[in-house]
């Protein structure tokens, strides 16, 4: 297990079920999956299995369930119940159902049996899945309040765009949280705060934003040059572009194919021989002779060396190309004072 409990969850299960009768034992066992197989039955199962409606299996489980609670057996497992009150507060006082279970066992059973104590436990409050969180159990409801309303907010503060790394994720999330404890306001306990809300993601390198945004839902070549590319934090060739993403994503990239995505996808310029940068850093789209037009209407007639080291700031290219654009006096001429203008 990699989250370590003291008490055997199949064992305590077992102890409880024993008050039941055979009947209602066998539907709980096969609802939550606590027989031979982990499998659970849906109440249209079972009441074919029974010969009886979904709500009688409904009204025979909530029966089981309240018996349960009000047996001795249950009262001796409050040693089992407290230790597991303890671990959902020691993950952060709310906790993402299924996030919970990986941690305590891989397992497929044993996540069955530690679930049905969630449910059988008094202190214990479920929240399906709805469009903003995940399927989530807390003990303290002012507590979890809080965390959807911060989470919230920290959602509505980014843009698509919008790639942060995980640690500055962490300090927003804390800047959004007022008025909790001291002993959840660590990094671990935020990080499985933020794995509650449905509308944040982590990218395949662990940065942080919105969901639906390709930079964090990456769905195709275009989505993982741009990452490949950002990583690397400056012009990279098509070539090594297709062979990091092979690399870091296990994804076979062929060379030609990422570079016609590159050619199409405006997130990208072409700024040397083969070599792409992102648009975000600045540069300006087009070939040489579009860059230099764009630079003289910044900036006015330039002389020549002006020109040189603004476009050598965009591309990168011999001198000599640059030169070359210059003499063609479709697009540029050339003053009494030397200086270039676009034609």
């Amino acid at each position: 297990m990699s989250a370590t409990i003291m008490f055997k969850p199949k064992q305590v299960v077992k102890r409880l079920l024993s008050v039941l009768p055979d009947r209602a034992k066998d539907i709980i066992t096969n609802r939550y999956g606590l027989g031979n197989s982990p499998d659970r039955l849906t109440l249209e199962a079972i009441g074919k299995k029974y010969g009886i409606t979904r709500e009688r299996v409904r009204q025979i489980e909530n029966y089981a369930l309240a018996n349960i609670r009000k047996s001795k057996e249950f009262t001796k497992e409050k040693k089992s119940f407290d230790e597991l009150a303890g671990l959902v507060h020691s993950f952060g006082g709310i906790v993402a159902e299924q996030d919970f279970l990986n941690h305590i066992s891989l397992n497929d059973s044993i996540q069955n049996h530690m679930n049905f104590l969630l449910v059988l436990g008094n202190e214990f409050k479920r929240l399906k899945e709805d469009e903003e969180f995940k399927h989530r159990w807390y003990i303290d409801e002012d507590l979890a309040e809080k965390i959807h309303e911060s989470l919230r907010k920290l959602y509505n503060s980014l843009s698509d765009d919008d790639i942060v790394a995980e640690s500055e994720m962490v300090s927003r999330f804390l800047d959004q949280l007022k008025d909790v404890n001291d002993q959840y306001r660590k990094e671990e306990v935020v990080k499985r705060w933020l794995s509650l809300s449905k509308n944040l993601d982590k990218n395949p390198f662990g940065e942080w934003g919105v969901t639906h945004s390709p930079n964090i839902r990456t769905k195709g070549m275009r989505d993982y040059a741009f990452l490949v590319i950002r990583k690397h934090g400056s012009p990279i060739h098509f070539r090594e572009v297709a062979k990091k993403i092979t690399e870091l994503f296990n994804k076979k990239a062929h060379v030609a194919t990422t570079h016609n995505e590159l050619i199409k996808d405006p997130r990208f310029v072409l700024v040397g021989r083969g070599l792409y940068a992102l648009a975000e850093w600045g540069y300006m789209s087009g070939v040489v002779k579009d860059v230099i037009r764009k630079i003289i209407e910044k900036n006015g007639p330039l002389p020549k060396d002006k020109i040189i080291d603004k476009v050598l700031k965009e591309r990168y290219v011999k001198e000599n190309t640059i030169l070359v654009n210059l003499q063609n006096p479709k697009y540029f001429r050339k003053d009494k004072e030397g200086r270039y203008a676009n034609a």
